[in-house]
């Protein structure tokens, strides 16, 4: 049994409110308007991993999916920029996709076990 009940994920945005809409209704997250304008997205069940680093302290965000070519094609029919071509790597497809406010979001398809 975890102590946990979920993880809370923050996105710093130079363009908050374009990025909060594209959530909504790009990527059609479901999410509650907290008040003011400030949206809370769900997401899917998720994990966490520690990789090892020499460098600075960082936290990355990647997004799965079970078929990344079909979700590709849905986001690209809705105007998603893909930013980065489809790499093969020893534990899954991955690419990245522009947020409009200029960041990125790496999305990726697993060949690894799911916890």
């Amino acid at each position: 049994m975890t102590i946990f009940s979920g993880a809370h994920v923050i996105l710093y945005s130079r363009d908050a409110q374009a990025d909060r809409a594209f959530l909504a209704e790009v990527l059609e997250l479901d999410h509650i308007d907290v008040g003011g304008g400030w949206l809370i997205f769900a997401l899917p069940p998720s994990e966490v991993a520690v990789h090892p680093d020499d460098g600075p302290s960082r936290h990355e965000l990647f997004l799965m999916c079970d078929d990344l070519s079909a979700t590709m094609q849905t986001l690209t029919a809705r105007g998603v920029e893909f930013t980065q071509p489809v790499t093969e790597q020893p534990w899954g497809l991955l690419t990245a996709f522009r947020l409009p406010g200029g960041s990125e979001l790496v999305i990726y398809q697993p060949h690894h076990a799911r916890p």
